[in-house]
């Protein structure tokens, strides 16, 4: 794995599939069911990471539509926080 990519929840979730398949097949050598294995815990952890990250974007942008203002100073310049997306096309239609 690349770590200089940045990789997305889905392609790791993909990548975590591959590893448990090679491991289930039983017929990798024992060093590279080890790599495989750490591999595969560390993209475990990291969609943990990005599935708390998420949560916690919901759980923001809930209190902002409901009118709490949970948002500190540190929360509003947070980078994950972003402008809701404009689309291009109308609910009208």
């Amino acid at each position: 794995m690349d770590n200089k990519v940045e990789m997305t929840f889905e392609k790791a979730v993909s990548r975590i599939d591959e590893i448990v398949t090679s491991l289930e097949k039983g017929d990798a050598p024992l060093d590279k069911s080890l790599v495989l294995f750490e591999e595969g815990v560390k993209l475990i952890e990291k969609c943990g990471t990005m599935l708390d990250n998420a949560e916690q974007t919901v759980t923001r942008l809930q209190k902002s539509v409901s009118g709490e203002s949970d948002l500190s100073d540190s929360d509003a310049q947070d980078e994950t926080v972003k402008k809701p997306v404009e689309y291009l096309f109308d609910d009208d239609e």
